[in-house]
């Protein structure tokens, strides 16, 4: 069972897409709302956006730039608080973290497509080379 349970977290931090498609299924299998089951996959999907990108890194350069990204996730999150307290003169921290957190799968899901290819080039060069 152990097994089964490691492969699964694997696959999905290997392919975010998986978890993003079976949460948005199943939501919307149990809702029937299409709108909040995307909304529900891309705040789960999320998460394993950011872990895909920290291992994507580490199987290409060989090593953690874990802090790195703690350090963009921080940095984003202080914009986002400073940006709606310019505008709204009040933060609202639901709505801060809702537009962060959709901000950073955007973000990560546009640094993993990145990754993911620029991976593909660099072994198919060595293995041409």
């Amino acid at each position: 069972m152990p097994g089964i349970f490691s492969a699964f977290v694997a696959t999905l931090i290997t392919v975010p897409m998986v978890g993003y498609l079976a949460v948005f299924i199943i939501s919307k299998q149990i809702s029937g709302n299409h709108r909040r089951s995307v909304n529900l996959a891309i705040d789960f999907s999320t998460l394993l956006l950011v872990l895909s990108v920290h291992f994507l890194i580490i199987t290409i350069w060989g090593k953690s730039f874990l802090w790195l990204i703690l350090l963009v996730l921080f940095g984003l999150a202080a914009i986002f608080v400073l940006i709606h307290w310019k505008y709204k003169e009040e933060i609202v921290l639901p709505k801060v973290f809702k537009g962060f957190w959709r901000f950073n799968f955007l973000l990560f899901f546009s640094a993993y497509v990145i990754l993911v290819l620029f991976g593909l080039f660099q072994r198919l060069t060595l293995l041409f080379v």
